[in-house]
């Protein structure tokens, strides 16, 4: 009976052990988690958040006492509960063209610390107008309004952090 016992628990552990392998090694999550843990590591980045379509990963690197954790936030959950209360607000800005952020990075809306902004509110702006940077990896993005008309409302704030899509500017099109 002590062999069969020693036979059973063995058993199970080498298929929990051969599930995780397998799993590991052919997820795509497990390969971009890796790829992003990298990142972060090459640049030490404190965290690193990205959302690709239902998929929300957030990682945070703390001490070496703290591990490295990974946040899936529920679709069903976090789009609905912040689409329905701006929804309201946004019923009159429908005709309005958004400017987005083309990549994740920290927004500046001047050229350097000293300048004055690239655009303000009630500025005219074409398509070619440069209307902030964003940094990403030490590396100055301009960001380019893509749209001709009047800038009607700035989103953010000098030098906060911006995901992939957020919106930046508000136009008016012309």
């Amino acid at each position: 009976m002590n062999e069969g016992n020693q036979m059973a628990s063995k058993a199970p552990q080498k298929t929990v052990a051969a599930r995780k392998a397998a799993r590991s090694d052919k997820t795509p999550v497990i390969d971009d988690v890796r790829s992003l843990v990298e990142l972060m590591v090459d640049n030490d980045l404190g965290e690193v958040s990205v959302s690709d379509g239902d998929r929300n990963i957030v990682l945070k690197r703390g001490s070496a006492a703290q591990p490295v954790g990974v946040v899936a936030a529920p679709a069903a959950v976090a789009p609905s509960a912040s689409a329905a209360a701006p929804a309201k607000e946004e019923e009159p800005t429908e005709h309005l063209a958004e400017v987005k952020s083309p990549m994740v990075g920290t927004l500046y809306l001047a050229p350097s610390p000293d300048s004055d902004p690239y655009t303000s509110v009630g500025s005219y702006v074409d398509e070619n107008t440069v209307v902030c940077i964003v940094e990403a990896m030490k590396v100055m993005n301009e960001v380019r309004a893509e749209v001709s008309g009047v800038i009607t409302e700035t989103c953010l704030k000098n030098a906060q952090p911006v995901e992939y899509g957020q919106v930046l500017f508000r136009v008016r099109p012309s």
